[in-house]
């Protein structure tokens, strides 16, 4: 589990985990290497199970831990990564089954970073308590609401882009729909949901049609949660302010087989090269 508070260094932070929770204190560690902290500088030592194993490494673009306010009584950790001379933010949620110290979401943050846009991390409630039950809409959608609040504050000047992974993206949609998220030019989906695996079906989608911004549907030819038989007619009928970019033989995490001739590694690049494009053109120059 990863724990963090206002003003700690990447480097004071602890990940503990318990053979309980199914997950040892290497895995977390690995998990986390993707992400928060890039490139390790010092040998980790793992300790028993049930002992907190430290992380010793650089930061990367100043990475830092932030905590964000839902509510009265709700609090959620936040990651923000912001470059030299960026020139937008993206407010970047998780998928259902990880949080934010996903190292594909990690990856991502750098990527961008390299390419002069900062991001936003962070946890939805149940994450954040440790749960594995994704928490209802009307939470989540408070949870990306104040995750955009927080951005808008903490970088007034910056245009402001929303989504995530999977469910992030998903929640991040409907809370679109619901109400404008406060100065947000346009979504991005990092494989968006459109349905279970092996439960074809564009329920998920009828709220798209309230978003009035742009939106940039990143998936791939072999992505199970979403057929392309359903996604691309579903984008046509959204209109021009949706984008569909298809990653081929990639699946619901941008894996590709070695069958393909491609690596991992190249696919997300030209997933980063896609963003920071599309971004660009919805970016006022001066």
């Amino acid at each position: 589990m990863l724990r963090v508070v206002p003003g700690m260094k990447l480097s004071e932070i602890s990940i503990r985990g318990t053979a309980d929770e199914g997950r040892s204190p290497a895995r977390c560690r690995d998990r986390v290497l993707g992400n928060l902290l890039w490139p390790p500088k010092a040998p980790i030592l793992a300790e028993s199970p049930t002992v907190s194993t430290r992380v010793e490494t650089n930061d990367f673009f100043g990475t830092q831990p932030v905590s964000i306010t839902v509510n009265d009584a709700e609090r959620v950790s936040g990651l923000f990564t912001l470059p030299d001379g960026a020139i937008a933010c993206y407010v970047l949620a998780h998928g259902a089954g990880a949080g934010m110290a996903h190292p594909f979401l990690g990856t991502v943050a750098r990527g961008l970073a390299e390419r002069g846009i900062a991001t936003m991390r962070y946890q939805f409630p149940y994450m954040e308590k440790g749960s594995k039950r994704p928490d209802s809409p009307k939470v989540a959608h408070a949870a990306v609401r104040a995750a955009v609040v927080e951005v808008a504050r903490l970088v007034p000047n910056l245009p402001l882009f929303a989504g995530g992974k999977s469910f992030g993206g998903r929640m991040t949609s409907q809370a679109q729909a619901e109400s404008p998220l406060p100065a947000v030019r346009g979504l991005v989906f990092l494989g968006f949901p459109l349905h279970p695996p092996g439960q074809p079906s564009d329920e998920r989608a009828k709220h798209l049609f309230d978003v009035q911004i742009p939106t940039l549907f990143l998936q791939g030819t072999r992505d199970e949660f979403a057929h392309l038989q359903l996604l691309g007619p579903l984008c046509k009928k959204l209109g021009s302010k949706a984008t569909l970019r298809l990653f081929q033989d990639a699946d619901h995490s941008f894996h590709v087989p070695a069958r393909s001739g491609r690596k991992d590694a190249e696919v997300i690049k030209e997933l980063l090269e896609v963003t920071s494009e599309w971004m660009g053109k919805l970016i006022p120059t001066k």
